[in-house]
């Protein structure tokens, strides 16, 4: 039985015709050849499986070619290209620098260029992986590349190009390798199968080179999995269930969603993509890419941007006409930040799907805007402002109240302590119940003393009627409430004195919705009142009541140890222990 040989292996390129997508470089090294214009050492750059080693060991072998081809090739049939093709060269000597990355590797590498070649003009000496040797290594290589035997060639492979000392870059000539567009892939893959006596679909192949990412090594892999599975048949179907791709169908199927501006479609299209077993940062990722693939084909100018086939091409540009531009460019933008922010998210999921609400609501591309930059959503009523323009709502400025120790009212249980009261309007809600947004806070000025002016004979101006929702009264516990304000804790965990000062208090409710709040320093009660806006906004939306009230007292004790300064720490120090005093002194030391 014939032992098997992986597709990688079996179609590696044994010529420079045969190495898939580098025609401009293997050009320049063919006439290099033939016009007998050899460096002294290469430095072979790009990413993995785009032909580096295989064009190396082509190089080689041609240069000691003994009856080279009229178009630069090597003949195949001479000794030298016999030994080659048997791996028995001696005038090729290959070093893995990930595994011999020493300086001892590399002084037993120049003790060999020292040898002549027996049969041949040249040696050459493959180094792959070449940004793996030690720095020591490195330098012990520096004077045998910038000046070796006549009869020595190097050649150095790399993926990491920028992690080469520029010494070692200045003795190089450097060819960058491009990857493998879909295109030549597909075509190489092609001629695989038919070798291979398979049939396979052009669109089965093109989510195989897709797959890849511009290593014709991996297409070659994947290829044999699909293969395996198929049984010599390689469908569309078959390959993306067998890879576990997600299928753009179901991005059309999303993009048919926000224009529509159907939430509940959308995320049930979400649910079914997380139900196949898909991550959600692969789906979002997915999302903004194919989005991206439409906006390069909804014009004829930059649709050579995108990388696939033309009846691809082609249904991609169809479907992007139907779509503005405006509403392209804001869901890649809103994709792009559900990924920056993805890692991030405690949930996950909830991210995602604000991301879908959020297209769906600002980014329709509906005709019936009447002058507003987003959509809106289809079950609701039609917004009454531009979602991205000027607020249309002000809160008004909170009431805020101190009182120190002599002016505390009698009701208070500590006769020592300071109160801060504050009492925050609830906010405008306007239809719904959706989150209430934060708008700045502006201060009215005072009105001017009135004056009596004479009755004008026409008054044309019109008092605005705002459609303000009722007050919310909804019941809660104690629990409840010392919960909510564990989440607005953990929201704010950066700002360390609201966090702490939040932590150390003492809640007690003193009414129906009057809570007594107990800090242990005016510092966290003023942190507390700068934040007081939020606070009762997030409490009242989360316990849904509006009456809630906060009154901030500050004990009278000393501040807690949590809160010290760096001078207060050191005071403290020098009070309680006098050896600490004494090395102050003896070394002149101070607080920086």
């Amino acid at each position: 039985m014939e032992q098997y040989i992986v597709s990688a292996r079996k179609y590696r390129p044994s010529t420079f015709a045969t190495v898939v997508g580098q025609q401009a470089l293997t050009e320049t090294l063919k006439n290099a050849i033939a016009g007998n214009k050899l460096a002294h050492a290469y430095l072979f750059c790009g990413s993995r499986g785009v032909g580096k080693t295989s064009c190396a060991r082509i190089f080689a072998k041609t240069i000691n070619c003994e009856h080279p081809t009229p178009d630069g090739e090597a003949c195949n049939e001479c000794d030298s290209c016999r030994q080659f093709n048997e791996n028995r060269s001696l005038n090729i000597i290959e070093l893995d620098a990930a595994s011999n990355n020493g300086v001892d590797d590399i002084r037993e590498l120049i003790d060999q260029v020292m040898v002549p070649p027996t049969r041949g003009r040249y040696r050459v000496f493959i180094i792959d992986e070449v940004h793996m040797l030690s720095s020591a290594a490195f330098n012990a290589f520096l004077k045998t590349l910038e000046e070796p035997p006549a009869h020595a060639i190097f050649i150095l492979a790399t993926t990491e190009k920028h992690k080469i000392i520029p010494t070692i870059l200045s003795r190089c000539q450097i060819y960058d390798f491009n990857r493998i567009t879909i295109a030549d892939m597909v075509s190489h893959l092609t001629m695989v199968a038919q070798k291979e006596g398979a049939t396979a679909e052009p669109a089965a192949l093109n989510v195989i080179a897709r797959k890849a990412d511009g290593a014709m090594r991996d297409a070659l892999s994947i290829f044999d999995q699909v293969l395996a599975s198929s049984r010599g048949h390689i469908t569309y179907a078959s390959t993306i269930a067998n890879l576990n791709v997600l299928d753009n169908s179901y991005y059309e199927r999303l993009v048919d969603a926000f224009r529509e501006q159907d939430v509940a479609r959308a995320l049930l299209i979400y649910k079914e993509v997380r139900d196949k077993g898909f991550d959600s940062l692969f789906f979002i990722n997915g999302l903004a890419q194919y989005l991206r693939d439409l906006m390069v084909a909804s014009d004829s100018s930059t649709i050579v941007l995108l990388d696939a086939a033309d009846e691809v091409k082609a249904a991609m540009a169809e479907r992007a006409a139907k779509l503005k531009p405006d509403f392209l460019y804001r869901a890649m933008d809103l994709c792009n930040d559900a990924d920056f922010n993805y890692r991030s998210a405690s949930n996950k999921q909830l991210l995602i799907e604000l991301t879908l609400i959020k297209l769906c609501q600002r980014l329709s591309p509906s005709t019936k805007r009447s002058g507003h930059v987003g959509g809106h959503l289809k079950p609701l009523p039609a917004p009454e402002a531009d979602p991205f323009g000027p607020a249309a709502t002000e809160a008004s400025a909170p009431q805020i109240s101190v009182n120190t120790p002599s002016q505390a009212p009698s009701s208070q249980p500590q006769s020592g302590a300071r109160q801060v009261s504050a009492d925050v309007p609830p906010p405008v809600r306007r239809g719904g119940h959706g989150p209430v947004k934060v708008q700045p806070v502006r201060v009215a000025p005072e009105p001017a003393p009135e004056v009596a002016e004479p009755p004008k004979p026409h008054v044309a101006a019109e008092q605005p009627v705002h459609d303000e929702a009722p007050r919310l009264s909804n019941g809660y516990s104690d629990e409840a409430f010392r919960n909510a304000w564990r989440v607005f804790i953990e929201a704010n965990s950066s700002a360390r004195i609201l966090s702490s000062a939040m932590t150390t208090a003492v809640l007690t409710r003193a009414a129906d919705e009057r809570w007594r709040v107990n800090v242990d320093s005016e510092l966290g009660a003023e942190a507390i009142a700068e934040a007081m806006v939020r606070l009762l906004e997030h409490l009242r939306e989360s316990l849904g009541n509006d009456s809630i009230i906060l009154d901030v007292s500050v004990s009278g004790r000393e501040d807690s140890p949590q809160m010290w300064t760096d001078d207060q720490v050191l005071a403290h120090w020098m009070e309680h222990n006098p050896d600490v005093v004494e090395i102050i002194e003896k070394y002149k030391l101070r607080l920086i």
